[in-house]
């Protein structure tokens, strides 16, 4: 039997040469001299005998044999990363990496702590934060993004049982403008014509699979899209636009009178019901601690910005 032309390695540079549209920034990337890298794929060409890259302009572009080659190959090396991850697990029981996704809502000041403790319980864990938004965080679990999420919303699970999840309390939100914002002066409960009249400031729904969702926003509003909660608060307390923001993060700020919240005539109450949640299958070492944290009320308390 001929001997294999593709491998693990070979893919690597493929995907990398693709993602760049260079085989010199490749090589960098990987660490190599970009002859080693340029011989190794004319080596595989011509082990295949196809050509993988159109290299007659400015862009290294993949032909549709190596389209195919590359999209069929990064299933190949997320299964044996998968491999990897279960043969170490097995053997020791703990992840080699655990990925948590944190609401966008939540603070994450109470989760150093947390996050100090686990690195001596589990130092050969890698942790994988992401903060999503909206819908974004049951995808990052159903899609396998994260193996746990905190923070999500209840009633926005996506169906099936495919996941536990534990109740964590309540997070508020509330109608802010800065104090020089026109809205601000008003002195009376906002009427939806007056809030549609000024730009609204959100974050994006950050979810791949499932339906995206908006929070608070009125038809035909004016948007300043930002890429973090963060960037909407300061956004907000800069007077660039309106909008509902969790209390959980605005509270010092209106605190301060940076911000001010307005009631909104007959606004529907945006307050979610949220909780933690993983994946149903048997956690491993790293997963089972976190839910042994997370059972603290004081830390959801914290979280939720309901702590002393």
């Amino acid at each position: 039997m001929s001997q294999q032309p593709i491998t693990p390695e070979l893919l690597s540079m493929v995907d990398a040469i693709a993602r760049h549209g260079s085989f010199a920034r490749a090589a960098r990337e990987l660490g190599k001299v970009p002859s080693a890298v340029t011989y190794a794929i004319r080596k595989l060409e011509d082990g295949l005998d196809v050509l993988l890259f159109d290299r007659s302009g400015h862009r290294a572009q993949l032909t549709p044999a190596g389209e195919t080659l590359l999209h069929e190959g990064r299933h190949v090396l997320q299964s044996l990363d998968e491999l990897a991850y279960r043969v170490k697990r097995v053997a020791t029981g703990w992840e080699v990496e655990l990925r948590i996704a944190v609401s966008a809502v939540l603070p994450w000041q109470p989760l150093y702590e947390i996050i100090e403790d686990f690195r001596i319980a589990g130092p050969g864990t890698t942790l994988r934060f992401s903060s999503e938004v909206l819908s974004g965080i049951w995808d990052a679990l159903g899609s396998g993004r994260a193996d746990l999420i905190i923070g999500a919303d209840a009633a926005g699970s996506p169906p099936g049982n495919a996941f536990r999840s534990q109740a964590m309390g309540q997070t508020q939100f509330a109608f802010c403008v800065a104090p020089h914002h026109p809205l601000a002066g008003l002195n009376r409960p906002l009427l939806p014509a007056d809030i549609s009249a000024y730009c609204a400031v959100v974050v994006a729904d950050t979810s791949r699979d499932l339906p995206t969702r908006t929070r608070g926003l009125l038809n035909q509003q004016p948007l300043i899209v930002m890429p973090n909660m963060e960037g909407k608060i300061e956004a907000q307390m800069r007077g660039l636009g309106c909008g509902y923001l969790p209390l959980t993060l605005a509270a010092p700020y209106i605190t301060q009178g940076r911000l001010v919240v307005c009631p909104v005539d007959g606004g529907v109450s945006l307050d979610e019901n949220v909780v933690y949640a993983w994946q149903a299958r048997q956690p491993g070492a790293g997963l089972a601690w976190w839910l042994e944290r997370l059972k603290s009320p004081k830390l959801c308390e914290s979280l939720l910005g309901l702590g002393a």
